[in-house]
């Protein structure tokens, strides 16, 4: 008889341990699956931008593999800051759970040189520093990313280091235990893995020290307000206030991204946040797709982790111009963020420039669902068919170099873009997704049509 309680416990090994121990108890789940003990309701959603525990997240790449199945997804992206260490595990996890996986990494870079250097973007914490995505990569790149990413991380690490011992100074007067890097910070991230430190590893480290210190609820809402002067949201206070909130940490250290964390943030250099220009000329050499991450002006963060702000709204034309020149294939952008006004523009300038347009919901904490109802919408549903494009694309190009979406020698290179995004999207949806490099006769499909 199928036990909850033995099912429980493989969804917990599914985030802890190691990698083969994490993939065992995937099989396991599998099993059941197969068995029809554990079932799901099954939509059209995919998510392209899924953070795990090799930048931060509770969700190791095998963990959110099974999340996404379970939240009913076809599709799924590993999307870590500075990381692509978790692709091989991510990929291993969506055969297993028959599902299509997408790969990708995040990084910060600096748009000095540019029409728009010295102007706020999508980044909340930063002048001239912009998220930018690589979406899409092929596995036979994932060595060539990890050492171009390596440098970064060193320089991230340092500054990580010193961003502590400011917080240190910071927290000295009030009690609370000093954060060591290497015990705290270090020990909760994927570093010896090849995952990245994030600010997030250093907010959790001093959220736990805090509820050490003053328990879960009312204290800790009072000493945020009162000695840290942190303006809470009534639904913050909510959170906060109830001992048993399963999610506890994570809206904890949530709240402290804000105006908090810029009381210790160090601002990085151009040699951690490389220039926009190195960044997209090695994704296009990789075959990959330079994605654009567009904000957008912020009313109110759905992850409660960015104030009402503004960003690239104002100048947003100009800076569409210059990402087209300096060479990104795509625009990718959160629907659940945006206003439909908002929505209605990016896609417009999309059309304009002939950007790849590609969606995904940021996932890095507990309290996140994997789904995305707003990409079913009508003017949204293109991004479904961009997702199935972008699957065929990496998979294809993982085979043959030629084959990628935006490669000079792909032999459709001479279709309109849409034309092109059209008929891989039909490749990605017939891709075998429990075996995903049995592609001989796809890639035969490919040449016949682009001759």
């Amino acid at each position: 008889m199928f036990e909850l309680l033995e099912y429980k416990s493989m969804i917990k090994r599914l985030n802890k341990g190691d990698s083969a121990d994490r993939k065992s108890a995937l099989i396991q789940i599998a099993g059941l699956i197969e068995k029809q003990k554990i079932t799901r309701v099954a939509n059209e959603e995919v998510n392209n931008h899924v953070h795990t525990s090799f930048s931060f997240s509770p969700y190791s790449p095998t963990g959110a593999a099974f999340a996404a199945w379970k939240d009913g997804l076809q599709a799924v992206g590993l999307m870590d800051h500075d990381s692509i260490s978790g692709a091989d595990e991510m990929l291993e996890a969506c055969k297993v759970m028959g599902i299509a996986s997408t790969i990708g990494f995040e990084i910060r870079v600096n748009f000095s040189g540019t029409s728009v250097e010295g102007l706020r973007t999508n980044n909340p914490d930063s002048k001239n520093i912009s998220y930018i995505t690589v979406q899409g990569v092929p596995s036979d790149k994932f060595k060539e990313v990890e050492k171009f990413l390596a440098p970064v991380n060193v320089e991230r690490n340092v500054r990580d280091r010193k961003e502590v011992d400011s917080l240190n100074k910071l927290i000295s007067g009030y009690g609370i235990e000093k954060i060591n890097f290497e015990k705290d910070v270090l020990s909760r991230s994927m570093s010896s893995f090849g995952g990245s430190i994030t600010e997030r590893h250093i907010l959790a480290a001093l959220a736990e020290k805090l509820i050490v210190k003053l328990g879960k609820g009312e204290r800790i809402v009072t000493f945020l307000e009162n000695n840290f002067n942190i303006s809470l949201s009534k639904m913050v206070k909510g959170f906060l206030s109830d001992k048993d909130n399963p999610h506890y940490l994570y809206d904890l250290l949530g709240t402290m991204k804000g105006d908090f964390l810029l009381r210790f943030f160090i601002q990085p250099g151009e040699e951690e946040c490389l220039s926009v220009s190195s960044v997209v000329n090695f994704a296009n050499s990789i075959g990959a797709i330079p994605a654009y991450s567009y904000l957008g002006d912020v009313a109110e963060s759905p992850t409660g982790d960015k104030k009402a702000q503004a960003f690239e709204d104002s100048f947003l034309d100009k800076l569409m111009d210059e990402v087209k020149q300096i060479g990104f294939k795509a625009v990718t952008y959160m629907p659940p963020r945006n206003t439909r006004a908002q929505l209605d523009r990016i896609q417009s300038l999309c059309r304009k420039h002939d950007f790849m347009e590609i969606s995904g919901v940021d996932i890095n904490s507990s309290r996140q669902i994997f789904n995305c109802p707003p990409i079913l919408e009508e003017k949204n549903r293109h991004l479904i068919d961009s997702t199935w494009a972008l699957i065929a694309h990496e998979k294809l190009a993982g085979k043959d170099e030629a084959l990628s979406l935006f490669s000079s020698k792909n032999p459709m290179t001479n279709l309109p873009l849409q034309e092109r995004i059209a008929f891989y999207n039909k490749i990605g949806r017939i891709i075998d997704k429990k075996n995903p490099e049995n592609l001989d006769n796809l890639i035969k499909k490919v040449y016949e049509y682009g001759n």
